[in-house]
């Protein structure tokens, strides 16, 4: 997903559920609004909070691709079927001066 959808979505209230899969002090330093923290060890967990259904839309961030690409297929073999991740990823959010919420 682009970023430029990701944020129209998030500014029209109907944004998919995002999973940011950073490490705690990443994920308090800066994140898009209304992202759930899933590290992860807690993958399933969140992403089972984040959505009704397997079918439900998700979005992977991480800071620049490999763990957002783990969790993607992850969630995939567990039977997530809508699972994108961030174009650009954070680095990418950040650098564009994108809105993030700083803290937990």
């Amino acid at each position: 997903m682009t970023a430029d959808n990701l944020e129209k979505l998030l500014e029209s209230g109907q944004a998919p559920a995002v999973l940011d899969v950073r490490s705690e002090l990443e994920f308090k330093s800066g994140h898009i609004k209304n992202a759930r923290h899933a590290p992860l060890p807690n993958l399933l967990k969140s992403a089972a909070a984040a959505v009704e259904l397997k079918s439900d839309p998700l979005v992977l961030v991480c800071e620049h691709g490999p763990r957002a690409q783990v969790a993607a297929m992850y969630l995939k073999f567990r039977g997530y079927k809508s699972v994108e991740l961030l174009d650009g990823h954070m680095s990418q959010w950040r650098s564009s001066n994108r809105p993030m919420k700083q803290g937990a």
